[in-house]
């Protein structure tokens, strides 16, 4: 089933062309990646196709009734609600609904016209095509699910990874055809991106995404399409089969140009051997060389980003930390931790969000201080803090002025001198971007920019939080390729898993309440050792249950709680009868309005019932176990 086409989509800024004649569709079940590099406009057609932004020529026609949903890298929410109240706003599409239908309810029980028994219905159908019956409990689910438990909590008290994680919530629980997601992992730790990672695994659900995680791209997604110099090609498979196929496209573009470049030597050679006052030159000839021509002189531009620069000299001592403590409250961050860092070391932290990752990095920095003990940093220390957030420069400004702010020349690592302007292009920054203001950039240019101003400072050790969040996958393979050459030390904070395992052998898991877990082996490795752990773990309970069982009687029920037991069994069986029966009778074209109302009221109260009958059920079940 189609569910979405798009015809010559076309969108510009000014002189700047993002894209034009763009053509595709979506069909149910589909998950595709779109990928392209920074700047070139995968959140822009986002935005278009969620009716964020207007296109510049084109259509994007969605099947009849088709639900979107739409998540952004930036979650924007008004900071003086609570969550609770988040939830139950205008933000979510089916809390919306939800009221939609009680005031249709309530409006037709008052004046009984045929007006508003026909909304009744109209909205009755919606609330079952839309799950929208039992909205309250799954809400909860979710929530929980991303580690949202504080419902009464403030929105502007969030972290940003805190709102993101809302968003995501809230946008899972619309329940939508079609989800378009802009770079879903960014802030969330590993443990809810393979959970997400499954979720969106299921066959009726429908994805366009914008991601750099390769890990969530092998495994998700089932088609990619990539924006290149204006045009799309599409690749029916995963990640891996996408650089195949790419790479086998850009070698065959080559062996083309090379050919057309021997055959237009030879033409050329008969154009000029013809008497130029003659007319007796073959039209279809001439013509043919023009198109020979054409194809001869093509070039594939590919902006390459050139990672270069110098790094200052790295004496014998590094950084020694003795016994730091630091907390908040009652929340433990570091407990007596101690290490002594060694040349060349490459550290991966791992970790729930909210448990002292980015506090770890600031004390080392010494943008925060400790509440005990001692941090020794050697004289020839010079850090590159890459940090998560924005990195403070004035967004009126121009790109080329961020630069030579810091720096007129750079020292790369061949010893010679660049200007910023050259230090820019180097970056993918063309002449014409770096008199942009900063405001301008595309949330990855301005990662991009950032990373650049913490390179050109020549670190000898790297400290890199969440450095993969916004960058293309270009940007990320060169990054990569500059950390492997990289002498100097590195800590990397990243839910980025490929990149981790790439880049780290060496893993701080930060376990919470100041336990800091020391492993040498890399992230896959770690998480094959993490499973391997639980399996045994289930097991051992499994066996200890078993033997329980054998060695000591069971917790005997009350009276009353035996007979309520049995009780509940039977009910929940007539209540699930009663759900179904009722989810039947609403869907019928032509009940009368009265029955349905009724009906529709009584499956609320069913619904209500099963939760909270299921829930005692769980109780007596386990206090006999």
């Amino acid at each position: 089933m189609n569910l979405l086409s798009v015809e010559n989509l076309g969108k510009n800024f000014g002189e700047r062309v993002l894209f034009e004649g763009l053509s595709f569709g979506l069909s149910k079940g589909d998950k595709v990646a779109l990928i392209a590099n920074n700047g070139t406009g995968k959140s822009s057609l986002l935005k278009i196709l969620a009716g964020k932004d207007t296109s510049d020529g084109g259509e994007v026609i969605f099947r009849n009734e088709c639900r979107v949903s739409y998540l952004s890298q930036d979650a924007i929410f008004d900071d003086s609600l609570t969550i609770n109240e988040l939830i139950n706003s205008a933000h979510n599409k089916i809390s919306v609904l939800v009221k939609e239908y009680e005031k249709a309810v309530d409006n037709h029980s008052k004046e009984g016209s045929q007006k508003t028994e026909k909304l009744v219905e109209e909205l009755t159908a919606k609330m079952e095509r839309d799950n929208a019956w039992d909205y309250q409990r799954r809400s909860e689910q979710i929530l929980s699910k991303f580690n949202i438990n504080n419902l009464q909590q403030k929105v502007g008290a969030l972290s940003g990874g805190q709102k993101k994680r809302l968003s995501l919530a809230l946008l899972l629980l619309e329940n939508a055809d079609v989800l378009l997601l802009d770079e879903p992992t960014n802030h969330l730790d590993i443990s809810m991106i393979e959970w997400l990672e499954k979720y969106l695994q299921q066959q009726n659900i429908t994805v366009l995404m914008v991601t750099h995680d390769r890990y969530f791209l092998e495994r998700v997604c089932n088609n990619i399409m990539e924006l290149e110099g204006g045009n799309l090609y599409h690749h029916k498979g995963n990640f891996s089969y996408f650089l195949e196929k790419r790479a086998e496209r850009e070698s065959n573009f080559d062996v083309e140009v090379a050919k057309a470049q021997k055959l237009m030597k030879k033409e050329l050679e008969w154009i000029r051997r013809q008497p130029k006052a003659r007319g007796t030159k073959s039209k279809a000839r001439i013509d043919n060389f023009n198109l020979i021509k054409k194809k001869a002189t093509s070039k594939r531009v590919k902006q390459e980003l050139n990672i270069d620069v110098k790094m200052d000299r790295i004496g014998g001592k590094i950084l020694e930390l003795k016994n730091i403590k630091k907390s908040y409250g009652d929340l433990s961050i570091l407990n007596g931790f101690d290490y002594t860092f060694k040349k060349g070391e490459r550290i991966g932290i791992l970790g729930k969000n909210g448990v002292g990752k980015s506090t770890f990095l600031n004390i080392i920095t010494g943008k925060e201080s400790p509440e005990s003990g001692k941090i020794n940093l050697g004289a020839t220390i010079n850090y590159g803090y890459f940090t998560q957030g924005s990195f403070g420069a004035d967004e009126d400004r121009r790109v080329i002025t961020v630069l030579k702010d810091i720096a007129e020349f750079i020292v790369m690592s061949d010893k010679r001198k660049v200007s910023a302007s050259q230090l820019l292009e180097h970056f993918m920054f063309t002449p014409e971007m770096q008199f942009t203001e900063v405001k301008r950039l595309s949330g990855g240019e301005k990662r991009r920019l950032h990373l650049l101003t913490v390179l050109m400072k020549n670190p000898n050790f790297l400290i890199l939080d969440e450095p993969t969040n916004d960058l293309d996958l270009l940007t990320l393979t060169k990054l990569e390729e500059f950390l492997l050459q990289y002498k100097g030390c590195l800590i990397l904070v990243s839910h980025d898993r490929f990149f981790m395992d790439k880049l780290t052998e060496h893993l701080f898991v930060f376990k919470g309440n100041g336990e800091i877990e020391d492993h040498y082996c890399t992230y896959s490795e770690y998480r094959e050792k993490q499973i391997q752990e639980d399996k045994e773990f289930k097991k051992i309970q499994h066996l200890e249950k078993e033997n329980s069982k054998v060695k000591a009687p069971k917790k005997k029920l009350s009276f009353n709680e035996k007979f309520e037991f049995e009780n509940l069994e039977k009910e929940l069986v007539d209540l699930e009868k009663e759900r179904k029966e009722l989810e039947v009778i609403v869907q019928k074209p032509n009940i009368a309005m009265e029955e349905m109302m009724e009906k529709s009221k009584r499956l609320g109260e069913v619904v209500d019932m099963i939760n909270e009958k299921e829930f005692r059920w769980l109780e007596l079940d386990e206090k006999q176990q």
